[in-house]
């Protein structure tokens, strides 16, 4: 008997495990699916069987060029990926092996900060970036996505150093390696799935973000997410090829994601079980 209720308890909680995943997956495969018909069909509602039309696919690539957002998107997720772990890797260093009595209260303040409204600082960071001539720049964006997710990637490193003993560290120092070698040489490798992990969803929050790069950006440094704004017109959304453009803006992700799955649940749970 308890074996049969432990079975079906499995079943259950398996089952609930799908339903929240079909959930969370249907906006998704609603958008593939719109993207598949014609306008007249994306205007009458969800069918499961469309057209099947690649028509939208080749309008929004012949309209509005693809590549050139894609190329921004994929420049800007790496590159404030990069520019964040090289300030954020020292800093967590700081707080977690040589925390001072404000330490807590630095992180605290920085997670703060995420949950300020942006549009409460759009005008003075809209003049800045006018003033320094960084509007619709790649390297004027790039220190944007860097700022606005560096708490939480000091967060995420600053909880995985806090795993690791900090006798390790000690008996480096006793063997001669300065503060360069114990983070490059001791502390980064034993830190890899933390790091890989904090890695791998900064680019996400990064290909993601789209409150900032519609608003300081127009052309030149314009990525995905503002490419699929552009489909908003004074005519009207064209739902089809609105949901193209979405699908060709969130495939690279998901692929990323598809392949990056087990080491993202590593990192996650790094430190977990010792």
């Amino acid at each position: 008997m308890a074996r049969s209720a432990t079975t079906g308890t499995k079943i259950g909680w398996t089952i609930l495990a799908w339903v929240v995943a079909l959930l969370i997956f249907f906006p998704i495969l609603y958008a593939i699916i719109t993207s598949l018909k014609t306008e007249p069909e994306a205007i009458d509602g969800f069918s499961l069987f469309p057209s099947f039309t690649f028509e939208n696919y080749v309008t929004v690539q012949t309209q509005r060029d693809y590549f050139k957002p894609f190329t921004n998107s994929v420049i800007l997720s790496l590159g404030s990926t990069v520019l964040a772990l090289i300030i954020a890797i020292p800093s967590a260093w700081a707080m977690a092996f040589a925390p001072g009595k404000r330490t807590k209260d630095i992180l605290m303040w920085m997670l703060s900060t995420k949950m300020m409204p942006s549009v409460a600082v759009l005008l003075p960071i809209f003049i800045l970036f006018r003033n320094f001539g960084l509007l619709d720049t790649r390297i004027g964006l790039t220190f944007m996505l860097t700022l606005i997710n560096l708490p939480i990637v000091v967060w995420m490193l600053y909880t995985y150093f806090r795993e690791i003993p900090g006798e390790i560290l000690e008996a480096a120092r006793m063997d001669g390696a300065n503060l360069w070698k114990e983070i490059v040489y001791v502390l980064t490798p034993m830190a890899v799935p933390g790091i890989a992990s904090t890695l791998l969803l900064n680019i996400i929050l990064a290909w993601n973000e789209a409150f900032w790069t519609i608003q300081l950006t127009t052309t030149n440094a314009a990525p995905l997410t503002a490419f699929i704004a552009s489909f908003s017109s004074p005519q009207g959304l064209f739902w089809a090829k609105l949901s193209a453009a979405s699908t060709m803006a969130i495939a690279p992700i998901l692929i990323l994601g598809w392949f990056s799955q087990k080491q993202l649940v590593r990192g996650l749970t790094f430190g977990a079980v010792k």
